[in-house]
């Protein structure tokens, strides 16, 4: 079909294409934004397992699991790099798309950059391209009601972005191009059941590991010589006719080369479930307008748009829980990557005692409001008075984007969190240095 024709071919072209300035920069803040999510993650439960479980195999040493000296198998390395960027909520979302992209993209692009001795070049140009497949293959889906997807997109954008990358960095022909995409749509897998995981460690793998190693996996299989059915995308029980709601197959191609859907992308400020931003933006908003005193606070409403509160309505994980955090935040005044990751702080007295005062509404208008994941805080005194804020743009959004000081001070303080370790290095090489090899970038990531 016309339209995986033309997929393919931008496919290929896409790395010797010089990328805009602004997409080259926006490429090194993700880049830095999600080594940092697999440094800080590979300290956490599900990074601990992912990287014990990746050095098991006896696969071939040539891949980095990264933060760590040595190398492991490259298909066991994405994986494990994979879970660990998502072994938290540090890590960036992309909202139209309805995954998270670098946690998948940029693991599969690191081990395919090592296995070719790729530059900065060929990653940054992988990056971008992971990021535009991964979120047009979700969109050209149709699914309109996240709350009712029976399917994780979560799953299949962040596996279709890392075989994109990958395939780019290993340099895959226009005449493999097509067994590289339909070797993905076969491993293209996954149910929204995530949401119940209380570990966080299968969602590490349906949100990054898996799709880095499999991406990677279809990368490999079309250099090896595996050929495939045209058109599994658009063909006769396809991609699109047998997982799409509304399908439309133009958008996998949209806009390419001149809408890059890594401008489209979130970068997390705070380090929690993406509902939740909002409602940290607005009760900080609130604290540098007004000073609280906790003893005369009454009760705390939170508005949230109805198709998203499911996700982070008294999660049993702290950074997924949407009153803990709020309340930790009117205690604390900040909601660090440190503070959102102690379990304990659930059970601290003062916090709870502020947990309780919050009521949660369910808004069928904010669901459908524009831009999406808007919130409203009230905060209602014994006194009678009543602060509010409706928070309408997310700080980190494409409306209100990270800048390169605001990610290069959250990866200074997400850091400083899990080590004494100097890591101006990696920052600067990242964010400033014209051009570096990627055994440079993984040098200055290790903690021991």
């Amino acid at each position: 079909m016309v339209i995986e024709e033309h997929l393919y071919d931008y496919m290929v072209e896409a790395r010797n294409q010089e990328l805009t300035k602004e997409t080259e920069e926006r490429c090194r803040i993700h880049l830095l934004d999600t080594l940092v999510a697999i440094i800080s993650g590979s300290t956490l439960v599900p990074g601990k397992i992912a990287f014990k479980t990746a050095s098991q195999f006896g696969s071939k040493p040539e891949c980095s699991l990264i933060g760590k000296a040595g190398k492991v198998g490259a298909f066991e390395a994405a994986l494990a790099n994979g879970m660990a960027a998502h072994a938290d909520e540090t890590d960036d979302s992309h909202l139209n798309g309805r995954f998270h992209p670098g946690c998948a993209v940029i693991p599969a692009a690191i081990a395919a950059g090592e296995i070719s001795g790729s530059d900065s070049t060929f990653l940054l140009r992988a990056i971008a391209l992971g990021y535009d497949i991964g979120a047009r293959c979700n969109i050209a889906l149709g699914i309109e009601d996240p709350s009712k997807i029976r399917l994780s997109t979560h799953c299949f954008g962040g596996l279709f972005g890392a075989a994109a990358a990958a395939g780019s960095l290993l340099a895959v022909t226009r005449n493999e191009v097509g067994a590289l995409m339909s070797f993905s749509v076969q491993q293209a897998s996954g149910l929204p059941y995530w949401n119940r995981d209380p570990d966080h460690i299968e969602k590490a793998f349906v949100f990054g590991g898996k799709g880095a190693r499999d991406g990677l996996y279809s990368a490999i299989f079309a250099k090896c010589g595996m050929t495939s059915p045209a058109d599994p995308f658009t063909g006769e029980r396809g991609f699109l006719s047998c997982f799409g709601e509304n399908p439309d197959p133009k958008k996998l191609v949209e806009g390419l080369g001149n809408l890059y859907q890594i401008n489209q992308a979130s970068i997390k400020k705070w380090c929690v479930g993406s509902p939740i931003q909002s409602v940290l933006d607005g009760l900080e908003t609130i604290l540098k307008n007004h000073k609280i005193d906790l003893r005369e606070i009454e009760e705390i409403f939170i508005e949230m748009p109805s198709d998203r509160i499911h996700i982070v309505d008294n999660a049993s994980i702290s950074t997924i829980c949407l009153q803990h955090l709020a309340a930790l935040m009117l205690v604390s005044g900040d909601c660090s990557f440190a503070e959102a990751h102690d379990e304990s702080l659930m059970r601290d007295p003062k916090i709870m005692s502020v947990r309780k005062k919050i009521t949660i509404i369910k808004s069928d208008e904010l669901a459908r409001a524009k831009p999406e994941r808007q919130s409203v805080v009230s905060i209602r005194m014994a006194s009678g008075h009543e602060y509010n804020h409706h928070t309408r743009v997310v700080h980190g959004t494409p409306q209100k984007p990270m800048t390169t000081d605001d990610v290069a001070k959250k990866s200074q303080s997400v850091l400083s969190a899990i080590s004494n370790h100097d890591f101006s290095q990696l920052i600067d090489t990242c964010l400033k240095k014209k051009k570096f090899s990627i055994k440079e970038v993984l040098d200055s990531c290790i903690l021991e």
